[in-house]
């Protein structure tokens, strides 16, 4: 059994992530961890799958990219190190203007302290920037990680918010 990490993207139009499961699920991919989104009207999915050998997958995925605006890109990847979180979850929320630099240096803080972003969204509506991340904080780090972010915010002039997040159910 492979596991592969595969990327779909391109204009969206509906459809497509049909069309994108079916072609797997013909050749006994199972899919096994996947986000998908719309970005400006650009359709963007990456997905992990078990199954088929990555030739057997980019052969299902060509009908699929073969009138040109989708491209997909199949790659080997080696079975997960482990499923289990090296710390304690948290929600950051960031909302301000937009300007340059927000990610970067937010993000960097977080590296600093040893925290890992394990899921970010940003979205630009109107004159105002959202960011919201998931990250795994080292274990007693959040309370001095959150002053080091809310004085970097200040800088960037925008809010940011720290809290502990639910650990999942599933």
């Amino acid at each position: 059994m492979s596991e592969l990490a595969i990327t779909v993207i391109g204009p969206d139009r509906p459809g497509i992530v049909a069309d994108v499961a079916e072609a797997l699920a013909e050749v006994g991919a199972n899919l096994t961890d996947s986000t998908m989104t719309r970005l400006r009207g650009h359709f963007a999915m990456t997905l992990i799958c078990v199954g088929p050998s990555g030739p057997e997958a980019e052969a299902a995925l060509a009908p699929v990219v073969a009138d040109g605006p989708l491209v997909a890109t199949v790659r080997q990847v080696g079975a997960e190190a482990s499923s289990t979180p090296f710390g304690e979850p948290y929600l950051m929320a960031v909302h301000g203007a937009d300007r340059l630099g927000i990610v970067s240096a937010l993000t960097r803080v977080l590296a600093e302290a040893g925290g890992n972003v394990t899921d970010l969204t940003t979205r630009l509506t109107g004159p105002l920037y959202v960011l919201l991340a998931e990250v795994e904080l080292p274990p007693g780090t959040a309370e001095s990680l959150a002053d080091r972010l809310s004085e970097v915010a200040v800088g960037l002039d925008v809010e940011v918010t720290l809290r502990r997040a639910d650990s999942d159910l599933l």
